[in-house]
């Protein structure tokens, strides 16, 4: 009889989309959906798959969503070009320029060209600063997997208040910007990755687990604590199947909640996407 607790991040992704189809609908009663744009540069399959998926979310939730493809040989320049023009579209409230990007093409300056108010992806010095500093005062778009974490967490019902998370990977993505968010829930932090002694050791002492390392079944059984929170961020193909950095089968019956792979934050990544654009919305007004 298995006692597996999943977090099912479909569902809650879905009750998110639900929530703001309401806000949409008051917003345009007021005057104007919310508007976002995906720039996509070249035609990398993964990346279209990543996008159609926003499109699609947008327009069930209600939100107008425009997608400007450009062939991956553009410039720099055409490339700021478009950005500088989206800063300036009052119709459009984010913006979001899917990584990766050609190698002729500084990918940090492009992501700084993007106006920090319309920035839903959460990944301009502005807002990683201000999620950095704890500053919850002001407008701020935290990068959206590591906050689409925190929310599976705490939907799980799980008090995240002085409980010790161990995050495997120490991404600009995913690792650092979830660490900030889990120390502005209280939580105790330790961040491991590929040069850390004892590894496994650290990891089989946390309360929640996030393991983000990009390495398929990296996590094994001995590695996690006894009724641990564990979510896998990882997406990994093996032989066809997608499999997450945690080996699943092995370690369900001992974990507490567990996310799988798809299904789990995959799902929380767009929610939380669609999520920052209405929170623009509602900060740029009509």
């Amino acid at each position: 009889m298995s006692n597996v607790e999943l977090i099912d991040g479909k569902q809650i992704a879905s009750d998110i989309r639900e929530e703001l189809k309401g806000r949409v609908q008051e917003l345009k009663e007021e005057g104007r959906v919310p508007g976002i744009s995906v720039v996509l540069v070249g035609d990398n399959p993964a990346s279209q798959t990543y996008v159609n998926m926003k499109d699609k979310a947008a327009e069930e939730i209600g939100i107008y969503s425009d997608k400007k493809e450009v062939s991956d040989d553009i410039s720099e320049q055409e490339l700021l070009g478009i950005i500088d023009d989206l800063n300036n579209d009052d119709e459009i409230d984010g913006i979001l320029v899917q990584l990766p990007l050609p190698d002729h093409i500084d990918e940090h300056k492009v992501i700084e060209s993007i106006d920090p108010a319309k920035d839903v992806d959460g990944f301009h010095p502005v807002n990683t600063g201000r999620l950095f500093s704890g500053q919850q005062d002001k407008l701020r778009f935290d990068p959206c997997t590591p906050k689409g974490i925190i929310e599976l967490i705490e939907r799980q019902g799980i008090d995240i208040e002085g409980k010790d998370a161990v995050i495997l990977g120490r991404s600009n993505i995913v690792g650092k910007p979830v660490a900030h968010l889990l120390i502005e829930k209280n939580a105790t932090i330790t961040i491991c990755h590929s040069r850390t002694d004892d590894l496994a050791g650290k990891a089989s002492s946390a309360d929640i687990l996030v393991a983000a390392v990009g390495r398929p079944e990296f996590v094994t059984e001995d590695m996690v604590k006894e009724g641990a929170c564990v979510i896998d961020v990882g997406i990994n193909r093996v032989d066809g199947e997608l499999v997450g950095d945690v080996d699943f089968e092995a370690v369900k019956e001992k974990a507490g909640p567990i996310t799988p792979v798809p299904g789990g934050v995959g799902p929380m990544t767009i929610a939380m996407l669609m999520h920052n654009t209405v929170k623009a919305r509602e900060h740029h007004g009509v």
